[in-house]
């Protein structure tokens, strides 16, 4: 028996009375009770009327289409709120509006990661400053050597092959960080020099710089991302350019600096994730600057998130009768642009209600493709940064 839907377009309101379809919308978590009548958000009603063949009257029996009903609850981003949404039905899971949190849970989680003080012994450390290369070079081939093997800054020689040149080749975050951090001199110009070279190309230079310094203090080396589509890629603390036997070592990490300030198309965004879990890297975001001043919700669960994701559990599936969400959905098109002030509030919500954030992107075929988004905890950093893994629901 086809679902039969009420619609009252003056209260823009979707709900069944009949019994058959109250009984069936109740066995599948749709909507709220109230007094008998089960009582449709948006979405639901659109995916009952499109999946379910539901059909939708007024009082005085006019049949309304899928668009009609969509035209009542017109808002932002409103169809890929709703393929999100269906495709998370599709798969046989429960996604409920995330208005209807009702406490805070404790299902996210943080990956530490380990750290140690930066310590150099001191060197003479003389380079000459290239600024429309944006590189220093330290011809004294015995300080190059020691500064690459030890402490794996710059690149001596030619990369992969160390004996094959006698030039240690510094790029623009290494000879800021050894300028502040190693003393560092350089024959034709100083600190304020390098920097306002590097931020006349890259006006978000100081960001970029933040995170470097940040991972280098804490033990972490860093080097250029660029065969990857990102910023820098991460060995941790003790990585050398070289093991014993004379092998490269490939970092396992990839970091990613998305400022505040800054908007990115998401099928963009999307790109440096897709091209750093195709070489079987860990993508690392990070979002710094000065967060806005923001009034502090009224609600500690309020939240203007999409969804709350029920998930699999012991071969199961949890619904809101006796089971817990696990994710908090942000919904998101392949045709928009995401800031990072926007990511940053989504992930620092999903935090405050204590659930993994979900970013679910519908491309132009309405495919949707999960990200799930985890803290990284890096002691004594003041930092945070997040790991952004595909997720296969």
């Amino acid at each position: 028996m086809a679902l039969k839907l009420e619609a009252d377009l003056k209260a823009k309101k979707v709900y069944a009375s009949e019994p058959e379809s109250v009984s069936s919308l109740v066995n599948g978590h749709y909507g709220i009770m109230r007094k008998g009548t089960i009582h449709l958000f948006p979405q639901e009603a659109l995916y009952l009327m499109d999946i379910r063949n539901a059909k939708c009257y007024d009082s005085s029996l006019n049949e309304y289409k899928f668009n009609d009903i969509a035209a009542l609850f017109e808002e932002e981003n409103q169809m890929a709120r709703y393929f999100t949404y269906k495709d998370w039905r599709d798969r046989g899971l429960i996604a409920r509006p995330a208005s209807e949190i009702a406490q805070k849970h404790n299902r996210s989680s943080v990956k530490k990661y380990p750290s140690e003080k930066f310590q150099m012994d001191k060197y003479s450390l003389l380079a000459r400053f290239y600024p429309s290369d944006l590189w220093s070079i330290i011809d004294d081939d015995t300080v190059g050597k020691e500064l690459y093997s030890r402490y794996w800054f710059g690149q001596f020689g030619s990369y992969k092959a160390e004996q094959r040149g006698r030039l240690s080749k510094l790029d623009i975050y290494e000879t800021l960080f050894l300028l502040r951090h190693a003393g560092m001199k350089l024959q034709n110009a100083k600190e304020e020099d390098v920097l306002r070279m590097a931020k006349k190309q890259h006006p978000d230079f100081e960001h970029l710089y933040e995170v470097y310094e940040d991972w280098r203090l804490h033990g972490f080396v860093l080097k250029t991302g660029f065969k990857f589509g990102t910023h820098f890629r991460v060995y941790f603390p003790g990585a050398s350019p070289s093991r014993g036997n004379g092998d490269w070592i490939h970092s396992k990490h990839v970091v990613h600096v998305f400022p505040r300030q800054s908007l990115l198309l998401i099928s963009e965004w999307a790109r440096a994730i897709r091209v750093a879990h195709s070489v079987r890297k860990t993508f690392i975001l990070a979002i710094p600057g000065k967060k806005k001043p923001k009034k502090e919700p009224a609600n500690p669960l309020h939240t203007s998130m999409d969804f709350l994701c029920f998930h699999r559990k012991n071969g199961g599936i949890e619904n809101p009768r006796d089971g817990k969400p696990k994710y908090l959905m942000f919904s998101l098109s392949e045709e928009e642009y995401i800031g990072g002030e926007g990511l940053a509030d989504a992930i620092e919500q999903s935090k405050r209600i204590g659930l993994e954030l979900l970013l679910a992107i519908c491309d132009r075929e309405t495919s949707v493709t999960y990200y799930a988004v985890k803290r990284v905890e890096i002691p004594g950093s003041k930092y945070e940064y997040y790991e952004i893994e595909w997720e296969q629901p």
